[in-house]
């Protein structure tokens, strides 16, 4: 899929490059945003092997990944992506998603999130938005049911993280019949 630039008026959303590799650098190796990750990044030169292996995925057509820069700064403040892209069953998978400690829990990851799941189901016409998460991480549990996401299960001894632990992994979805109130709920949330 070609990039694409997705603009909220707190965030946009940018076709992520390895020209971003730094600025996610120096707001992204705090080792509580990586905890519930299966990747493990620690310095700049894992968050280069992050971008990269997002690139990479993107070369692969299973992937869009962007940059969340915070409009009123011009500034990066995390990344999120569209991965396992399946246009053959119009679906996609939002996750990926981190945002430096200081911008967390305000307007950025809810209007990013709207941002790509308007994308998903008007541009992309997708019929099913999938989100996952660790089932230990009830912060972003949280997060995904504010925006809508409904449950579906949870996927035990899912897959092996870069630290070597074993996790359990929760599925959430949107499907496209519901896309219409959970817009109306977003949009109403500002």
């Amino acid at each position: 899929m070609d990039s694409v630039t997705l603009e909220g008026r707190v965030v946009r959303l940018e076709p992520l490059t390895l020209g971003h590799v730094e600025a996610l650098a120096a707001v992204g190796l705090d080792p509580d945003l990586w905890r519930w990750t299966n990747a493990l990044v620690r310095t700049a030169d894992d968050m280069r092997r992050y971008v990269e292996t997002a690139l990479q995925w993107q070369k692969d057509g299973t992937a869009l990944p962007f940059a969340t820069v915070l409009r009123s700064e011009n500034r990066v403040i995390g990344s999120t992506r569209f991965g396992n892209m399946d246009a053959a069953n119009r679906r996609a998978e939002i996750g990926w998603t981190w945002i430096g400690r200081p911008w967390q829990r305000s307007a950025v990851n809810s209007e990013a999130k709207y941002l790509m799941l308007r994308h998903a189901f008007e541009i992309m016409n997708c019929i099913r938005v999938e989100l996952k998460t660790d089932v230990l991480n009830a912060q972003s549990r949280a997060a995904i049911e504010r925006i809508g996401g409904k449950e579906e299960g949870t996927l035990r001894s899912h897959m092996i993280t870069e630290s070597g632990r074993v996790r359990d992994t929760v599925y959430y979805s949107i499907i496209e019949s519901e896309w219409p109130a959970v817009k109306r709920e977003l949009e109403a949330g500002w």
